[in-house]
């Protein structure tokens, strides 16, 4: 294979295709608004969807917008914005009227309602009636994440629970403003409590309390005041959809549902959707919230998801009358789609304007690992014929799941003559509860032998396995430089991006907040430090021999710099081929297009040069 610069070209054409992202449903005179996050000036701004089908621009600052939602009954919205990708979000008002004729380009044109940058503020949700929001903050000592409310009338704030711990946000309010909910974490690996916070009475509930297993509770998806839909694996392997009734304490299984594959519930105005997993693509249906009886089915115009690592789940109208998601699959990128009353389908956002070139699809499969168990596979081939080089992208997490949704890197690897093999390896979500928690703690290893077992496929499989290089970032970078370390001689090259090199350095200089959290997962520093240096690759760095390209964010809070920078100096001084990339204004990843434009096409040089050309 002899790539060209048309291929670089390419990536840089797909890099540049915008996407479209759900962030609010709300209503202006009887109409739907949506609130909706667009990178098409290279970074996530606010936009604006109307019944007339404009999407008009809302913000222009130099810094992505992350969740954004409407304040009832008035023309504002919240939204959350960090500096460099250092992820202390501090929460603004933007007023939308001014907004769409000209929308603020610093943050001084915005009213702040949070204003230390040296703690992280997440929206938790806003009153139905738009005068009250909730949000987590870790303001009080660095580490714990507090839940506060605050009156936007008269600014004042009071902390509704602090007993400390890295909790999350859920879906906010109940329809009647009484209750409050927050995900808790809880002492074990995918482990997770939901809290209602009961604002009158100053009470917490634990719903579906688990005090003797490691299981999730999800989200609460009310249906009205009293009762709603949650996903929980209390009990179960996959999640189900489960109906809560707070009155009683009563709850039942939507029949059906935690079968085989995971389930999520939304409502609104009384209707119910549910969301399932299917291998990393997603199915969706509206069910009857009484009786649980299936009303419709909804065909989606490609194999894809409509619920990928973004703020906001599908939505339902304020009236209940259609359901708005965001949809993307291998072969295009994210867009806004409506469900109508009668359950047909349209596009209403077209920022995807440059569609895939090659009608892209995942290939599903699955290997056997050297245990036996089955480890599943997402295969991209390339067009030519012959053994292709290949390129194995691990996702990040650990506890996640590669999705069918669209990757502009993927496709240009594709495009120029690679394969792409993307593993669930275990450890992954979205395949039941026993197989995420077989990679906790001192089973690590076990994810990375998984490697090993995807490079004995890939002959049998039509790829060159002398040609084969990892990719990965964050806990993929991990397991790109733990394939290197550990496997020197199945890999032909690496890229990593924000990845771990060393579990115990990683542990110890990560953010305050998210250490406790992360060593449920990896280990802890006090019972298992001599495990998590055995297990990290800068350990054993000595072995590696495949050239390796290095992508890192300055004020990555989650994975320093550090551990990007003593990989790169050891290998450096072992003249081990090692390009270490760092920007200056990012985070954990590249949350902006000109960064993009730069770090992937380099990658995409690099492997021509070390994998695609070798024993050409």
């Amino acid at each position: 294979m002899d790539a060209t610069p048309d291929h670089h070209d390419r990536l840089s054409q797909l890099l540049q295709i915008p996407s479209a992202w759900l962030a609010d449903v709300g209503a202006d005179d009887g109409a739907d608004v949506v609130l909706v996050r667009s990178n098409r000036t290279g970074t996530a701004q606010l936009y604006e969807l109307r019944d007339d089908g404009d999407l008009r621009q809302l913000t222009d600052l130099d810094e992505p917008v992350g969740a954004a939602r409407y304040l009832a009954h008035q023309r504002r919205a919240v939204i959350e914005v960090d500096h460099g990708g250092d992820e202390r979000h501090q929460l603004y008002l933007v007023d939308l009227d001014a907004a769409s004729t000209g929308g603020p380009r610093t943050r001084d044109q915005l009213v702040a309602l949070t204003g230390n940058p040296r703690f992280a503020h997440q929206l938790a949700g806003v009153s139905a009636d738009g005068t009250v929001i909730a949000f987590l903050s870790n303001r009080r000592n660095g580490v714990d994440f507090d839940c506060w409310v605050r009156d936007l009338a008269t600014g004042t704030e009071r902390c509704v629970y602090r007993d400390g711990g890295w909790c999350q946000v859920s879906s906010g309010f109940s329809p009647d403003g009484r209750w409050l909910s927050i995900l808790r974490p809880g002492p074990r690996p995918l482990d997770v409590d939901l809290l209602l916070i009961d604002l009158e009475r100053g009470e917490v509930r634990v719903v579906l309390d688990h005090p003797d297993e490691a299981a999730e509770v999800g989200p609460p998806a009310w249906i009205d005041a009293t009762s709603f839909f949650v996903a929980t694996n209390v009990g179960r392997d996959f999640g189900a959809v489960v109906r809560y009734d707070l009155t009683s304490g009563v709850s039942s299984v939507l029949a059906g549902t935690g079968v085989d594959r995971d389930a999520s519930p939304i409502s609104g105005a009384g209707r119910l959707a549910v969301i399932e997993n299917d291998n990393g693509a997603h199915r969706l249906r509206l069910v009857d919230p009484a009786s649980g009886a299936l009303v419709r089915e909804i065909a989606l115009a490609e194999v894809g998801v409509v619920a990928d690592y973004v703020p906001t789940p599908p939505t339902f109208s304020k009236d209940g009358s259609r359901l708005y998601f965001a949809l993307s699959s291998p072969g295009i990128a994210s867009d806004l789609w409506v469900v109508e009353a009668d359950g047909s389908t349209r596009r209403v956002t077209f920022e995807s304007l440059v569609a895939s070139s090659s009608g892209l699809v995942a290939e599903t499969t699955a290997i056997t690992s050297f245990d036996g168990e089955r480890v599943p596979l997402f295969v991209y081939r390339p067009v030519n014929a012959g053994a292709a080089p290949v390129v194995v992208l691990v996702h990040g997490g650990p506890e996640a799941q590669a999705m069918r949704s669209f990757n502009p890197v993927v496709q240009a690897l594709v495009e120029a003559g690679y394969g792409v093999v993307v593993p669930n390896v275990r450890g992954s979500t979205g395949y039941g509860k026993r197989y995420a928690a077989l990679d906790d703690t001192t089973r690590r290893l076990d994810s990375v032998a998984d490697l090993a077992a995807i490079h004995d496929w890939l002959a049998g499989a039509g790829f060159d396995p002398s040609r084969a290089a990892l990719m990965g970032g964050s806990y993929g970078g991990y397991m790109v430089l733990a394939g290197l370390a550990f496997q020197p001689e199945r890999w032909a090259a690496g890229i990593d991006i924000v990845g771990i090199s060393d579990l115990v350095t990683f542990l110890e200089n990560t953010s305050d907040y998210r250490r406790r959290h992360r060593e449920l997962e990896y280990g802890s520093l006090e019972h298992d430090r001599d495990f998590l240096a055995a297990a990290s690759p800068r350990r054993h760095v000595d072995a590696v021999r495949a050239p390796l390209f290095m992508i890192h964010g300055r004020n990555d809070p989650r994975v320093p710099l550090s551990e990007a920078e003593d990989m790169a100096a050891h290998l450096r001084a072992r003249a081990v081929r090692c390009e270490l990339i760092v920007y200056d204004d990012e985070g954990h990843g590249l949350a902006r297009l000109a960064n993009r434009l730069d770090a992937y096409p380099r990658a995409l040089a690099f492997l021509d040069e070390v994998v695609a050309k070798r024993g050409s």
